[in-house]
């Protein structure tokens, strides 16, 4: 099995470029303070309901996002509020939708579990594990079919690997070399199931990648650098008409499945073991290494805190959304009552 690592050459700055760095750390902080933003509202109940934070995990939608073109596709999990902001959502939306305020992304409709913002690439977050990737395949055909440059790129967990619509997704998109980019964000557990207890295999995504005539490709997805550089491969091999790309992003969630979970079910010091490789540690390092000064690298993040702290309170001072919307956007023609 192949795995894809960076050579020495690839360690240096000049592939990646100081500017899209600093890219890459503004997202990375951003995310990491507006999720927990989020879990500090919950506590505060202005939360309502359950959520699930990627905590731990902001390297790869940073590294995603940042490689991709305006145009391209974001389809998400339900551990999706890092995604959407990636692409440039304001935070206002996404925590006013937390906060089912009128400010949110759908007015508060919808929860955390299903952020969509169509005019930033974001085409959804997916409450039921797996039905996303098909749709996903769908947008990638359109692109192909009408000859668009965009590339979709759909994003999910190490336990979606053991399902139908996985399978025949990656099937379907290696056969007719759609322009789509799979991306597997192995935390290690099914909400509460460590993967390796009911797989087959070692790497849930990676080792069934020969089997559609895909390359195997793991890459750190603590390491934005890294990631990054597998996306931007894997979206100049889909907008070229050369088809889909694997990738199986090796990662570790900091907090539980969702808010419901402690992580009790976790062996003793894994969390601590990986908390050495936080994706914001590691990046605050790099950029120093590289002779980024510490009063620029703390300025982006301090700024991305600042960010938060006035979103957070343009969404406190937010309307509930009125009872006029109720029945709004409820089916294709925007309405329900030719339903009744």
């Amino acid at each position: 099995m192949a795995k894809r690592r960076a050579s020495s050459k690839e360690v240096s700055n000049d592939d990646i470029g100081e500017a899209n760095r600093l890219e890459l750390w503004r997202l990375q902080v951003e995310i990491r303070h507006c999720e927990q933003r989020a879990y500090d509202l919950f506590l505060q109940n202005l939360v309502k309901g359950t959520s699930h934070l990627s905590l731990g995990q902001e390297a790869i939608a940073a590294g995603f996002a940042a490689a991709m073109e305006p145009g391209d596709k974001s389809f998400c999990t339900y551990r999706g509020h890092a995604h959407t902001l990636a692409r440039g959502v304001p935070m206002e939306g996404v925590l006013g939708e937390l906060m089912q305020r009128d400010c949110g992304l759908m007015r508060g409709k919808g929860g955390s579990m299903h952020l969509t913002s169509v005019e930033h690439g974001v085409m959804g977050s997916y409450a039921i594990i797996g039905a996303h990737i098909p749709i996903a395949c769908g947008s990638a055909w359109r692109a192909q079919y009408l000859g668009h440059p965009d590339v979709s790129v759909v994003f999910f967990g190490d336990g979606t690997t053991n399902i139908g619509a996985f399978h025949e997704a990656l099937n379907y998109a290696a056969v007719f070399k759609l322009p789509v980019v799979f991306v597997c964000e192995n935390n290690l557990y099914m909400e509460y199931t460590p993967i390796g207890q009911i797989t087959a295999v070692e790497h849930p995504a990676a080792d069934r990648a020969s089997a559609y005539g895909l390359e195997s490709i793991i890459i750190d997805g603590n390491d934005a650098d890294e990631v990054y550089r597998s996306a931007r491969a894997a979206y100049d091999k889909a907008r070229a008409g050369d088809g889909p790309t694997l990738i199986e992003c090796k990662t570790y969630r900091h907090s539980g499945h969702s808010r419901a979970d402690p992580g009790k079910y976790r062996p003793p010091g894994e969390l601590d073991a990986w908390k050495k490789r936080d994706p914001i540690k590691i990046y605050r390092q790099r950029l120093l290494s590289f002779g980024v000064t510490e009063s620029v690298v703390q300025g982006i993040d301090d700024e991305a805190l600042r960010k938060v702290d006035a979103a957070t309170e343009i969404c406190k001072a937010s309307e509930l959304p009125p009872e006029d919307i109720l029945t709004t956007d409820v089916y294709a023609d925007g309405g329900w009552a030719w339903r009744n």
